[in-house]
């Protein structure tokens, strides 16, 4: 997590997946070997076989995107499948891009976990918003398809940005290829945890989210810092950028507290990612204005698109040090958008 270098450093390929497991997952007989499948989605700007990390001011003000989409370092990825359940551990290892992940068919597909683990009950969706750095487990059923059909897993279109959002386009392919008996079956019940309360909650700390407002937008911005030759930070967690030697917010461990994300006067996507202990999501106001399957989970990263505000509570462990809470567009991290926290 080397500052101003995350972005370069995840870009060029370091990123990958932990896979984690306890006896409470292993009693539901959930889909395994072959057919539990790590994708990590990832995009790129290719040029032949090179790969070039370089933003300019525009990229550091919205996050580095590119066209190429990979996953697991393959671009135009082909899976094929039986006619099975699948499990899909999806983790957007994007620098700065959101995915709305949906089938190319429009079926439905169940959630069963989050950033932290199993949900408490499997939730059935035909969509999913996953900002960077956000994972999602899934089930997918191919049982009721013929051999030879070909589904596509894309990313459709949503609102509320400005750099992104605008258009449908595929991640990878799924094609059946063998017809094999599915006995699967999904418990109601998946995990069982106890929801935090807010009354829990002994402080309340807000952290307000913002961009650099200049005359004439993102554009003009860039052009005038570009042509001016400065390389000033853009992005702040109330009114501060980082400083790896400042403590900006000490809490005890063992304590519970809500902390408040507020990106309501912000036009960026920010995915808000605090290290060392997971988190429950309260509540979202404004922008979409509520929660969406993963987020009735454990969490550490929260997406707020732009005019949002999220309130999150967790109980601090008592492992005690120095912890980081910041953005998840690297980009924006790189430029600074990130804080210490000290549990003490």
């Amino acid at each position: 997590h080397p500052h101003k270098n995350t972005a370069k450093q995840a870009y060029l390929g370091l990123a990958g997946v932990f896979l984690v497991a306890d006896p409470e997952e292993k009693r539901l007989n959930l889909p395994s070997g072959s057919n539990e499948v790590p994708l990590v989605i990832q995009d790129k700007r290719l040029n032949g076989s090179s790969l070039t990390y370089n933003p300019n001011q525009n990229d550091i003000m919205t996050g580095f995107m590119g066209k190429d989409i990979i996953v697991n370092g393959v671009a135009s990825p082909v899976l094929n499948v039986s006619t099975r359940f699948y499990r899909l551990r999806v983790l957007n290892g994007s620098n700065s891009r959101v995915y709305n992940l949906a089938f190319s068919n429009n079926s439905t597909f169940t959630i069963i976990g989050s950033d932290g683990g199993l949900l408490a009950a499997p939730e059935k969706i035909n969509s999913l918003m996953l900002g960077p750095g956000e994972r999602a487990d899934i089930l997918v059923d191919f049982s009721a398809y013929n051999t030879g059909t070909e589904i596509y897993l894309q990313s459709n279109p949503f609102s509320g940005s400005d750099a992104q959002g605008k258009e449908t386009f595929k991640i990878m392919k799924f094609k059946v290829s063998v017809r094999e008996n599915n006995n699967f079956i999904l418990s109601s019940v998946l995990s069982s945890y106890k929801q935090i309360p807010a009354s829990a909650a002994t402080k309340t700390r807000k952290f307000d989210i913002k961009g650099m407002n200049m005359p004439g937008g993102h554009g003009n911005m860039g052009n005038m810092m570009g042509g001016m030759g400065m390389n000033m930070p853009m992005h702040t967690i109330n009114g501060k950028t980082f400083d790896m030697d400042r403590i900006d917010e000490t809490v005890k461990g063992g304590t519970t507290e809500i902390w408040e994300f507020d990106n309501t006067q912000g036009d960026e996507i920010h995915p808000m990612h605090l290290h060392g202990v997971q988190f429950q999501v309260l509540g979202r106001k404004g922008g979409r204005n509520g929660l969406i399957s993963t987020e009735k989970g454990f969490k550490d990263t929260v997406l707020l698109m732009p005019r949002e505000k999220v309130r999150v509570i967790m109980t601090f462990p008592d492992n005690k040090g120095k912890f980081l809470v910041h953005c998840h567009n690297l980009e924006h991290e790189n430029d600074g958008m990130m804080l210490n926290f000290l549990i003490n």
